[in-house]
């Protein structure tokens, strides 16, 4: 598979996480996305980079959002979207 693809996608479950508030810490999120820590803080670092407001919640111990965002990649029709 396309690195790029593979970048994405990890993107796109540690956004569905973040949203859930179920990242756990570090250590625990890297084993459950089956990456290296070192590999989970560059890619949080590039969420970071297209303005992702991600920060660590120490109280819930978890990833979090401080405000709401959206996230998406990919094509769509754009007639579908105007109508």
């Amino acid at each position: 598979m396309n690195i790029i693809i593979k970048q994405i996608e990890l993107i796109q479950r540690i956004d569905r996480l973040i949203r859930m508030q179920a990242t756990g810490p570090a250590e625990d999120l890297s084993y459950r996305l089956g990456v290296s820590k070192t590999k989970l803080y560059r890619t949080i670092n590039v969420m970071k980079e297209l303005d992702a407001p991600i920060v660590y919640d120490f109280k819930a111990q978890s990833f979090v959002y401080e405000k709401a965002v959206g996230f998406r990649v990919g094509f769509f029709d754009k007639k579908q979207v105007s109508a």
